[in-house]
Protein backbone atom coordinates (compact mmCIF):
# COMPACT_ATOMS: atom_id res chain seq x y z
CA UNK A 1 0.00 0.00 0.00
CA UNK A 2 1.58 3.50 -1.23
CA UNK A 3 1.34 6.37 1.25
CA UNK A 4 -0.58 8.05 -0.87
CA UNK A 5 -4.11 9.66 -0.47
CA UNK A 6 -6.80 11.75 -2.28
CA UNK A 7 -9.07 13.93 -0.97
CA UNK A 8 -12.06 14.79 -2.86
CA UNK A 9 -12.78 18.41 -2.47
CA UNK A 10 -16.58 19.11 -2.99
CA UNK A 11 -18.42 22.68 -2.92
CA UNK A 12 -21.84 22.32 -0.38
CA UNK A 13 -22.18 25.93 -0.70
CA UNK A 14 -24.80 27.98 -2.24
CA UNK A 15 -26.40 31.62 -2.61
CA UNK A 16 -29.20 30.30 0.13
CA UNK A 17 -26.07 30.29 2.62
CA UNK A 18 -25.17 34.14 3.05
CA UNK A 19 -25.41 34.76 6.71
CA UNK A 20 -23.64 31.64 7.79
CA UNK A 21 -20.32 30.82 8.72
CA UNK A 22 -17.95 28.51 5.80
CA UNK A 23 -14.96 26.98 5.11
CA UNK A 24 -13.75 27.97 1.54
CA UNK A 25 -10.68 26.48 -0.23
CA UNK A 26 -9.54 28.42 -3.29
CA UNK A 27 -6.44 27.79 -5.87
CA UNK A 28 -4.37 31.01 -6.07
CA UNK A 29 -2.40 31.91 -8.98
CA UNK A 30 0.62 30.07 -8.03
CA UNK A 31 -1.30 26.73 -7.82
CA UNK A 32 -1.23 26.87 -4.41
CA UNK A 33 -4.01 26.37 -1.97
CA UNK A 34 -5.48 29.03 0.42
CA UNK A 35 -8.69 28.78 2.68
CA UNK A 36 -10.46 31.07 4.07
CA UNK A 37 -13.03 30.23 7.16
CA UNK A 38 -15.78 33.40 7.85
CA UNK A 39 -19.37 34.46 7.73
CA UNK A 40 -20.78 34.05 4.14
CA UNK A 41 -21.79 38.18 3.42
CA UNK A 42 -22.82 38.17 -0.24
CA UNK A 43 -22.51 36.18 -3.37
CA UNK A 44 -23.07 37.83 -6.18
CA UNK A 45 -21.87 38.36 -9.73
CA UNK A 46 -19.45 35.09 -9.35
CA UNK A 47 -17.80 36.60 -6.12
CA UNK A 48 -18.51 35.11 -2.71
CA UNK A 49 -17.50 38.11 -0.09
CA UNK A 50 -16.46 36.35 3.44
CA UNK A 51 -15.81 38.39 6.78
CA UNK A 52 -13.42 36.86 8.35
CA UNK A 53 -12.89 37.00 12.68
CA UNK A 54 -11.14 39.80 12.43
CA UNK A 55 -13.05 41.98 10.20
CA UNK A 56 -11.05 41.67 6.93
CA UNK A 57 -13.83 41.20 4.18
CA UNK A 58 -12.14 38.56 1.31
CA UNK A 59 -13.83 38.77 -1.74
CA UNK A 60 -13.20 34.99 -3.85
CA UNK A 61 -14.22 34.53 -7.58
CA UNK A 62 -16.32 31.56 -7.83
CA UNK A 63 -14.22 30.35 -10.51
CA UNK A 64 -10.78 29.85 -8.03
CA UNK A 65 -13.06 28.16 -4.98
CA UNK A 66 -11.85 24.57 -5.19
CA UNK A 67 -14.10 23.50 -2.06
CA UNK A 68 -16.34 24.99 0.36
CA UNK A 69 -18.85 23.65 3.35
CA UNK A 70 -20.88 25.12 6.09
CA UNK A 71 -19.11 25.18 9.55
CA UNK A 72 -20.36 25.40 12.90
CA UNK A 73 -20.63 29.51 14.47
CA UNK A 74 -17.59 30.67 15.77
CA UNK A 75 -17.33 29.46 19.77
CA UNK A 76 -17.62 32.20 22.22
CA UNK A 77 -14.70 34.36 23.72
Amino acid sequence: MSGRFAARLVVSISGADVGRRISLRRRLPTGEYSDVVGVLESWADGILAVRRRNGELVEVPERIMVAAKVVPPQPPP
